[in-house]
């Protein structure tokens, strides 16, 4: 197994991988109609959510804890009842059909093993009570225990193994069941770094070689935009904005959606000439920016240079802190009255130091306004 893999995108990885692909059932779509959610007289959950999700896609839930993200995955398990609404799942309207009924398996944040069992018993458990024949079930175990790189630990106790060995198990056993969507709520966030990393490849190729919809949940940007074909940004119970990652990072619906997705330096637009805004730090040539009052500088589309130098989108900026982190250095920037984060990378130069003169230079094709 392949401990670390550099991922720009989903695609990238997607694209990389070349191995067998285990044959795929007909994955299926998901179609959500004005999904409302209310958990007493005073807390809104799901404010009539619209979402479709295609069939094969890895669509991913994003937004901040309380967001109604968890929520609106239970409604698709079928363990929550939404108040009003229509769902369905592969063409089937499931609004109230009952979770054992449903063709979904979910795998939680939490294992939810059996310690006491082995690997083969816990993949065999679900099977066993859909009533499969046991020639059959284990059959079924067996490929999946080789297909998620698990066939040599299948007579190990649960107990035995590594947090990364389980949580493949919790998947392998969501998938043994041969669902036609797979939900996963936040399953890496309980492990280091380097572990979630790992398993973030491994799902993305389980997910390419089966062609399944997953719809997946997180609070981690990076993550999302790592392993998404498509994002939906919650926000209060209502989705603020839905497409591929790098559209909702770089052209972003609104300042609740740039914020989230990343450092985001926001400024009013006072006025405009054309193409040219007047903001808080002063005149800046914006092309094809956009009609919203607010002008959105990522930092990392900002580079520095040494002292003053004049010049169409150049800012005086004094060094205000920098925060020296290896492959790159974060900086806040003093710009007249106002303050700007930027990113910048280490290329073996000379980077400023806090307390000296710089020039910011932004192109004006990075520069985006958007609406409150």
């Amino acid at each position: 197994m392949t401990d670390t893999l550099t991922l720009d995108s989903a695609e990238a990885s997607r694209a990389a991988d070349g191995a067998t692909a285990e044959p795929a059932r007909e994955a299926s779509s998901i179609e959500m109609q004005g999904l409302h959610k209310r958990f007493g007289r005073d807390t809104v959950a799901l404010a009539g959510v619209d979402l479709t999700i295609e069939a094969g896609e890895f669509f991913t839930l994003l937004g901040p804890s309380g967001c109604g993200k968890t929520t609106l995955l239970r409604i698709l398990a079928g363990l929550e009842e939404a108040d009003d609404g229509r769902l369905s799942i592969g063409g089937r309207d499931v609004t109230e059909v009952p979770p054992h009924k449903r063709s979904v398996n979910t795998v939680f944040q939490s294992y939810a093993l059996f310690p006491h069992l082995s690997v083969r018993e816990n993949l065999a458990f679900g099977l066993k009570m859909l009533g499969i024949a046991p020639r059959e079930r284990e059959a079924r175990v067996a490929r999946i225990a080789e297909f998620i790189q698990l066939g040599d630990l299948v007579d190990r106790r649960v107990d035995q193994l590594s947090g990364g060995q389980r949580q493949r198990i919790a998947l392998a056993r969501a998938l043994v069941n041969e669902p036609d969507v797979l939900l996963l709520d936040e399953p890496l966030s309980a492990l280091d770094a380097g572990l979630r990393s790992q398993l973030q490849v491994e799902l993305l190729r389980v997910q390419k070689r089966l062609g399944m919809t997953f719809v997946f949940v997180t609070h981690d940007q990076d993550e999302a935009m790592v392993m998404s074909d498509r994002i939906a940004v919650l926000n209060g119970g209502v989705i603020q904005q839905v497409g591929p990652p790098r559209e909702v990072y770089e052209h972003p619906a609104n300042a609740f959606v740039a914020r989230f997705m990343g450092h985001a330096n926001l400024y009013p637009v006072s006025a405009r000439d054309g193409d040219r805004l007047t903001t808080p730090l002063g005149v800046l040539s914006a092309e094809g920016a956009g009609q919203g009052e607010l002008l959105l500088i990522r930092p990392e589309t900002l580079d520095l240079l040494p002292g003053d130098q004049p010049g169409e989108n150049r800012l005086p900026a004094t060094v205000g802190e920098r925060l020296y982190r290896g492959s790159h250095a974060e900086y806040r920037l003093e710009v007249g009255e106002s303050t700007l984060q930027a990113t910048v990378n280490n290329r073996g130069r000379r980077l400023p130091e806090v307390g000296d003169r710089v020039t910011v230079t932004v192109a004006p094709e990075d520069l985006v306004t958007l609406s409150e």
